[in-house]
């Protein structure tokens, strides 16, 4: 397992959420050096300011401002860069907003750190990892969209609290977009080794008092009801790409379900949505793919149409 010692993460965007995964790999000791940059310098160098103030309480890495020239020699580029969606604005509207702030930027930075492996948090985060494929020369390993990894912690949280286990001891994924056209294959979920279903019988409860669908529901909608709240969400999605970026520096070979180019696998073609794959140090060096039931598969080629049909619309 690699050490953190000499690993460098740069986060583009020193937003909520930007700042808040900073804050993150500070608390956790993620790597050794983390550098913020936004167009709004002030913004950046505040926010560096600040967790570095608290350092001696955490762990000892640099934490520092900087800008574009400043990512050369990252190990990741965390990419929380673009806007949130503005009352009246169509989805599509933001995508187009979105994908042109990537399109003046990313050619850019690839060339600044064209060995780094790139992770992608920006929403519509399917998109964004599509058109950071689309207009860079970076191979699609080096490019990691948070996906579904959030929604599959979402999905492992809501069933331990039914079944009373933990969450570490729950394999379960969330598949497809991360959005509304998002599916759990069930038929993939176990408990300590048993299908989900058989693990509900051998502790003598009935598998129809399990409703999948109002799980499946509130996994869709949770990020939705924070933000309905508080007005965003930041705390969680940090927690998931500390995760992926942990995964990446200690080359773990973790299995995780993040936003891909999907060729061929499923029969899906030309599109980023989120399945299971291997990561390390080197990005995504492997895909699981499971066997899925006629309906979850047709659920997984509704995912990846939805998807298909807003990339027709955007001008990439």
């Amino acid at each position: 397992m690699k050490s953190t010692k000499g690993s460098k993460i740069s986060v583009l965007g020193a937003g909520n959420v930007g700042a808040t995964i900073a804050y993150t790999f500070a608390v956790y000791g993620t790597c050794s050096d983390v550098v913020l940059v936004d167009i709004n310098e002030a913004k950046a160098k505040g926010e560096a300011m600040d967790i570095s103030q608290g350092i001696s309480f955490a762990h000892d890495i640099d934490v520092t401002d900087g800008t574009y020239d400043d990512i050369a020699g990252s190990d990741i580029v965390v990419v929380t860069l673009g806007m949130g969606r503005k009352p009246g604005q169509s989805r599509l509207d933001l995508m187009q907003n979105n994908v042109n702030i990537i399109k003046q930027v990313m050619p850019n930075v690839a060339k600044i750190a064209p060995d780094a492996i790139y992770v992608v948090v920006s929403n519509p985060v399917d998109i964004i990892t599509y058109a950071i494929l689309k207009c860079t020369d970076l191979k699609p390993n080096q490019i990691v969209g948070s996906g579904t990894t959030l929604d599959t912690a979402r999905l492992r949280s809501a069933i331990a609290e039914k079944a009373n286990i933990s969450p570490q001891s729950i394999h379960a994924y969330v598949f497809g977009e991360h959005g509304d056209s998002s599916f759990v294959p069930w038929s993939t979920t176990n408990i300590g080794g048993m299908d989900m279903f058989e693990y509900w019988r051998s502790i003598g409860r009935k598998p129809e008092e399990l409703d999948t669908d109002e799980i499946e529901n509130m996994v869709r909608t949770a990020g939705g009801e924070v933000i309905k709240r508080k007005g965003a969400t930041f705390y969680a999605i940090a927690l998931s790409v500390n995760k992926i970026c942990e995964t990446i520096i200690r080359g773990s070979n973790s299995i995780l379900t993040v936003s891909t180019l999907a060729n061929g696998r499923y029969g899906i073609d030309d599109v980023c949505l989120s399945l299971p794959c291997v990561v390390n140090g080197q990005g995504i060096v492997g895909e699981i793919t499971p066997p899925l039931l006629d309906t979850e598969l047709e659920k997984l080629h509704k995912s990846a149409d939805t998807l298909k049909e807003f990339i027709s619309k955007i001008e990439f």
